[in-house]
């Protein structure tokens, strides 16, 4: 499985809790813990609304590159 570590430090760079991103993505506390361990993959339109909140692209999510800018 994945390991999705930015996502967590994009998330505890804004002072969120794993509470509140569970409610902005409409999932669980238990769920989005389970998605930053990687303990089970993140669906696709999950991984996107991540990316839009935090205004990172996909790609810097899933550590494919050190940009973090969306392409336009």
């Amino acid at each position: 499985m994945p390991h999705y570590p930015r996502i967590r430090h994009l998330r505890e760079d804004q002072d969120l809790t794993q509470t509140q991103m569970g409610k902005i993505l409409a999932c669980s506390q238990r769920v989005y813990s389970n998605y930053e361990r990687g303990d089970i993959d993140i669906p696709t339109a999950t991984l996107i609304k991540i990316a839009d909140f935090h205004k990172v692209s996909v790609d810097y999510l899933l550590g494919r590159t050190d940009n973090p800018e969306m392409n336009k």
